[in-house]
């Protein structure tokens, strides 16, 4: 340190992780979706499997929710390889995962859409356990088909994720906040939303089909039950 300035050479894994993000943006044509969805089916499955004693979190609830809606909406799984777009029957979901001195890995949970939520939730809590001391294999962290990226415990409402290089998309979750909304009864209510942001590769997918993606990730979470 000197005059005040701290030097943090862009090296190792943080120098490998800037490399990706520009590699990511200079090599796809990354385009993002913004919108919201009503997690008040979502909040009241996650109390109702609490009382029946099933431990899930939020996130637990929103990889299913994802999982669904890639199984309606195939051509948003895969991946774009040189001039081919390489579309997957697998649901191979990878999770941002971030871990102690800036850093950030996305490993893969494979075959999450055969995954009921609790083998979503241990098989991601095992994923984290083991980034956290370097014992992620190079085919996780390198395989995933889709990739979700949450924020939603920081102020952040909406943002921009960048692809996981080769990959058609990735889903940022915002925080969630009350949002005023017209009652069934002509009266007026807040209900809980959370900010969805989905990122794609417009060379791989049009804005229509990206859009009924997330139209579809919306109606899973306010339809959800498991």
């Amino acid at each position: 340190m000197s005059d005040g300035v701290r030097t943090v050479p862009l090296k190792g894994v943080r120098g490998m992780i800037a490399d990706a993000m520009v590699k990511s943006l200079a090599t796809a044509a990354q385009l993002t979706h913004h919108g919201s969805a009503d997690a008040s089916a979502l909040l009241a499955e996650k109390a109702r499997l609490t009382e029946a004693g099933t431990k899930v979190s939020v996130e637990d609830l929103l990889m299913l929710s994802v999982a669904r809606a890639l199984k309606k909406n195939p051509d948003a799984n895969g991946r774009v390889e040189g001039k081919e777009v390489k579309l997957h029957d697998a649901i191979d979901l990878s999770v941002a995962i971030a871990l102690p001195g800036n850093l950030l890995v996305a490993p893969a949970l494979f075959g999450a859409g055969d995954m009921d939520v609790t083998e979503l939730r241990a098989a991601r809590q095992d994923l984290a356990a083991r980034a956290k001391i370097n014992k992620l294999s190079v085919t996780e962290t390198t395989g995933g088909t889709f990739t979700v990226t949450n924020l939603g415990l920081t102020r952040v409402e909406h943002f921009t994720p960048i692809l996981n290089a080769g990959q058609i998309c990735i889903l940022g979750i915002g925080r969630m906040t009350d949002r005023a909304v017209r009652s069934d009864d002509g009266g007026i209510e807040l209900r809980p939303h959370m900010g969805l942001s989905l990122t794609f590769d417009h060379r791989a997918l049009d804005g229509a089909p990206a859009g009924d993606l997330l139209t579809t990730i919306c109606e899973e979470i306010e339809g959800m039950a498991v």
